[in-house]
């Protein structure tokens, strides 16, 4: 964290936010297509470390795979003027766009850069990858949607953000597919109305924010480093929240957004996806509920010499936030009646 407070880093920080601004509110696709280029060369000095070998090479895949999307974006918009004299959008041409959106987000058919570039950065950048980077994409998603399309981009996008995380040992690589997972509620929430998608996303940036940083400030980028190290309980208790309420669990503030979408889902009787949304959820508890089991039962040996210090006015930041999501559903119902 502290290199952000470097002039450079910092310049670049406000790049990658007032790009979003640009992109979403632009009046055009080819300024739409602007925003999101300045947005990736404003993100690649971020997570571009010279010291580091692993964080060069993820910006250098994020570079191409960006790209890739960018070009195929800027050809559709090209195609669309060239053969659309009217402005009405044709299915293809609408998939086309679609399509390049949900690569830039890193959503299913196009997951495959999203897990390996996230094994190489920092987990703030992590944190920005995973929530920030996603809204200009499905803005513009949402400006022109093939309804059958996008339905079928949820369910691969849940099932495989699900069986995706199974196998996984790196805390990174898990919070990856958990996001993938989690982006198949998101493209339903701005199916619904954009309103919910930004509750979703505020209240999936609140969770991953509070993962991102317990991880960052216990230095922990592996499940096995959970159980060896010798931890505070209350951070394994705080883990454990935080964990559950990521994975929707019902007393946590995380299974709020989700009630209000399967609520939707079952009024419009879509209930196969309502069932298949359900059980991927409980496919992310149970590997959720594995690393918890390991950090909190197996008692490993402790290292006398090894302790974890946190500064006290962290430690009590975190309590807070933790306690916000282990008691957001008392909250909730005050709001929402």
């Amino acid at each position: 964290m502290l290199n952000l407070i470097n002039s450079n880093k910092l310049f670049f920080l406000f790049m990658l936010f007032f790009s979003t601004l640009i992109a979403i509110s632009s009046n055009s696709w080819f300024g739409c297509w602007i925003g999101l280029e300045i947005n990736l060369l404003s993100f690649i000095p971020l997570i571009s470390n010279s010291n580091n070998m692993m964080s060069t090479e993820a910006s250098l895949k994020y570079f191409l795979t960006q790209s890739i999307a960018s070009i195929n974006f800027l050809f559709s918009i090209i195609m669309k003027m060239i053969l659309m004299k009217n402005f009405e959008m044709n299915n293809l041409i609408m998939i086309m766009i679609n399509s390049t959106m949900l690569m830039k987000m890193g959503s299913a058919p196009f997951h495959f850069w999203f897990p390996n570039i996230v094994e190489g950065l920092s987990w703030f950048n992590n944190f920005i990858l995973m929530t920030w980077q996603k809204i200009s994409p499905i803005i513009m998603l949402s400006y022109c949607m093939n309804k059958n399309f996008i339905i079928i981009i949820i369910i691969s996008n849940i099932i495989i953000g699900a069986i995706g995380g199974l196998n996984q040992t790196s805390l990174r690589k898990l919070m990856a597919f958990s996001s993938i997972n989690n982006l198949g509620w998101m493209l339903t929430a701005i199916m619904i109305s954009e309103n919910l998608w930004m509750f979703y996303l505020m209240m999936y940036s609140f969770m991953i924010s509070m993962m991102c940083f317990i991880f960052y400030m216990l230095n922990m980028f592996f499940i096995d480093q959970l159980f060896i190290n010798n931890m505070n309980f209350f951070i394994k208790i705080n883990l454990l929240i935080n964990f559950l309420s990521l994975g929707g669990l019902p007393p946590f503030i995380g299974f709020f957004p989700k009630w209000i979408i399967i609520n939707f889902l079952i009024n419009n009787n879509m209930y196969i996806m309502t069932f298949i949304f359900i059980m991927m959820s409980l496919i992310m508890l149970f590997f959720y509920i594995r690393i918890i089991y390991s950090t909190i039962m197996f008692n490993y040996f402790k290292m006398k010499w090894f302790k974890i210090f946190i500064k006290n006015k962290y430690f009590k930041f975190i309590n807070f936030l933790t306690f916000f999501s282990l008691s957001g559903m008392i909250f909730s119902t005050f709001f929402f009646l």
